[in-house]
């Protein structure tokens, strides 16, 4: 096959990956509550399966560049895709719920490694006249997948089992692994040391303070556990950043902290998502558990959500350049977090146009707020610091993701705790008002922005970047 014609089918194959990956992030939700009854466990603790995936893309991100550099962007992109079939198969295997946990944690780490690798592999192929067009249409995907996976996993769970939604992804990743021998170039770069004391106290860091979050609800961890390793690791965190600029070849160069917009984007991106990140778990779970919604209906009544944050894109540009970063994202960060309060209103007599109405105006203003939060966080960064720093953003944007879906189960299961089992609708209620809160305390952090930080036009392999963008 000649340069040309290969060029033209690697876009398609690293599209794909990165499809799989978006798909599985937002496809198991809908499926929670049959999984529960399957596997014996309750619908409102089912939190770890989606944590267990999202923290193990958070740690594994860090270290994909320099896997691809090291071996090479073709070996490391079919292991990835192979890693993803053999959690996929192992997950649709789990006859427990720690079996289904332990199998998220192997397709995740294939999952991590799929888009950074794939990007890298388009970056190196294509000429720079080629290239913003082929880094949009993988951004695609990002958009597509989370569109179709709730409704999607709900079809399966009804017309089959909550098994397949793990299992179609094996002829997928079957006939990806093929593809990737046959198109995708095997480049390779010279690589520094990799600083494995440092990615070390990251994974350690983000383990603990995941696994403290989560302690008080699904594991049930006494308290002085659940402080000794929020101690623990904010102690790790924190030790990285006094260790990086000592290290000649840091993980994450101190560097990158020296633009504020990124320092500030970044916080803002942590904090803001905690809320944010919860809605795609809290919201199938709601419709089905308390308001008697079927598997099917529940994954429709997220297509509102979607729909609206993919048709809000065109928005972002023409409201930051006419009133600027900080006044956009002050406000929309209040919106946002009044829009998932807004959800504590629902009752099982609510009518079916306003629930809808709610789910879009949640999914627009939460996709612009998306796609500023990313513009305005890398948009000052330049050469070897722009890399850095969007490797970073998106070990802390999969962070936030397990780090709100933890805090949501803990939520409910306090406020359950307060108003009974036979009273999960308070329970729901109650969340959205805390999450809301949470989301809307976070435009703080905005507001430390310049007041005169402008857009220029977003770069789609910037502002398009993260997968759960339209959840």
């Amino acid at each position: 096959m000649n340069r040309d014609r290969s060029l033209g089918y690697l876009p398609w194959l690293v599209a794909v990956g990165f499809f799989m990956q978006t798909l599985d992030t937002t496809i198991v939700n809908t499926a929670l509550p049959a999984m529960a009854h399957s596997l014996g466990e309750r619908p409102l603790r089912m939190q770890s399966v989606v944590i267990a995936y999202a923290l193990t893309m958070a740690m594994l991100i860090p270290a994909s560049g320099w896997l691809a550099d090291r071996f090479g962007t073709r070996r490391t992109f079919f292991s990835a895709i192979l890693l993803f079939i053999v959690g996929s198969l192992l997950c649709a295997a789990s006859h427990t719920l720690l079996q289904l946990t332990g199998a998220r944690v192997v397709q995740g780490a294939g999952g991590a490694m799929l888009l950074p690798v794939g990007r890298l592999a388009i970056l190196r192929a294509f000429p720079r006249e080629r290239l913003l067009a082929a880094m949009s249409f993988i951004a695609i995907p990002g958009l597509i997948g989370p569109l179709v996976g709730p409704t999607l996993g709900g079809w399966l769970v009804e017309v089959a089992s909550w098994h397949w939604i793990f299992l179609i992804n094996v002829p997928i990743g079957l006939a990806g692994c093929i593809c990737t021998f046959a198109l995708m170039p095997d480049s390779r770069a010279p690589v520094a040391p990799f600083d494995l004391g440092g990615y070390m106290l990251l994974a350690v860091g983000m383990v603990a303070v995941s696994f403290a979050v989560d302690g008080l609800s699904e594991l049930s961890l006494r308290h002085a556990t659940v402080l000794l390793l929020l101690v623990f690791g904010l102690a790790s965190l924190t030790a990285y950043w006094l260790r990086a600029p000592q290290q000649r070849y840091p993980l994450f160069p101190a560097s990158v902290f020296h633009t504020p917009t990124f320092s500030i984007g970044l916080l803002g991106n942590l904090f803001a998502r905690l809320g944010s990140s919860s809605m795609p778990f809290l919201t199938p779970l709601l419709l089905q558990v308390s308001l008697g919604y079927s598997p099917f209906h529940a994954g429709l009544m997220m297509l509102p959500t979607s729909a609206a944050a993919i048709l809000s894109k065109r928005l972002v540009t023409p409201i930051i350049q006419r009133v600027g970063y900080r006044r956009m994202l002050v406000t929309n960060t209040l919106l946002v977090g009044a829009a998932m309060a807004s959800l504590a209103l629902l009752t099982a007599h609510e009518a079916l146009t306003l629930v809808v109405l709610q789910l879009a105006l949640f999914g627009l203003v939460n996709s612009l707020q998306f796609t500023a939060m990313n513009t305005v966080t890398l948009k000052d960064l330049a050469g070897p610091e722009a890399s850095s720093g969007n490797s970073l953003l998106s070990m802390v944007q999969m962070l936030a993701m397990s780090l709100g879906v933890a805090a949501a189960g803990g939520l409910l299961t306090t406020f359950e705790d307060v108003f009974g089992r036979t009273h999960s609708l308070l329970a729901f209620h109650g969340t959205y008002l805390c999450v809301g809160l949470m989301t809307a305390v976070s435009a703080w952090i905005f507001w430390q922005l310049p007041p005169d930080t402008r857009a220029s036009v977003p770069q789609p392999q910037f502002a398009e970047h993260k997968t759960t963008e339209a959840t």
